[in-house]
């Protein structure tokens, strides 16, 4: 097996843990033993485990984040816009992850869902030290959509939208099964993703 490939089935099998067991109660041993590779092959690699966290999530981080960046500032650019607008230029960004893997937009948003709920302050601390121009740009999006909203507002409800946010998407399967067996809706993953946008633009454009 090259090196690529022993990397790969690293992060492969570190992806699936994290999102759907933790960071926190995902340890290294099981890792390895879902990657069928030895521990040394998991230090040689990425170091450790904090290195490996985010490798995982830099995977996602670095399509993800250009893209979401590039749409943010063409909407900046426009003389007015609206929080439903905002919301929904992180779609195709999101929808892009597909390249990656099937499952990349799920993955992806549990594990960032993940970073939070395991108070995982150095991840944090890497996506604004490595992508802080792209949330600035979305921070003034949101501003510019309500100006009204305070800093703290701003605060908690772009953390409530996080947290709808990651629920769905780790729902989504169900969602989408229950959707067709008790409405007869066929909804992909871009479906639930913009049906959940009005009810985030409203939230967050919610009268304080």
């Amino acid at each position: 097996m090259s090196k690529k490939d022993t990397k790969q089935k690293i992060l492969d099998a570190a992806e699936v843990l994290f999102a759907e067991q933790g960071f926190s109660e995902t340890s290294l041993r099981l890792i390895t033993s879902a990657a069928d590779v030895n521990l040394a092959s998991v230090n040689y690699h990425f170091g450790s485990k904090k290195d490996l966290i985010k490798a995982v999530m830099d995977r996602y981080l670095a399509l993800f984040m250009p893209a979401a960046d590039q749409a943010l500032q063409r909407l900046l650019a426009e003389p007015g816009i609206n929080l439903h607008q905002v919301f929904d230029s992180f779609v195709a960004p999101l929808m892009g992850l597909t390249r990656i893997k099937r499952r990349g937009p799920e993955i992806f948003l549990q594990l960032l869902g993940r970073g939070y709920i395991d108070n995982q302050g150095f991840l944090r601390w890497f996506i604004v030290n490595h992508y802080g121009e792209v949330l600035e740009h979305f921070t003034q999006a949101i501003r510019k959509a309500a100006p009204e909203l305070s800093s703290a507002d701003v605060f908690w409800r772009l953390h409530f939208t996080l947290g709808t946010v990651v629920f769905t998407m780790a729902s989504s399967e169900a969602l989408r099964d229950i959707a067709k067996s008790d409405f007869n809706e066929d909804i992909d993953v871009e479906g639930l993703v913009r049906r959940v946008i009005p009810y985030l633009a409203s939230g967050v454009g919610a009268k304080p």
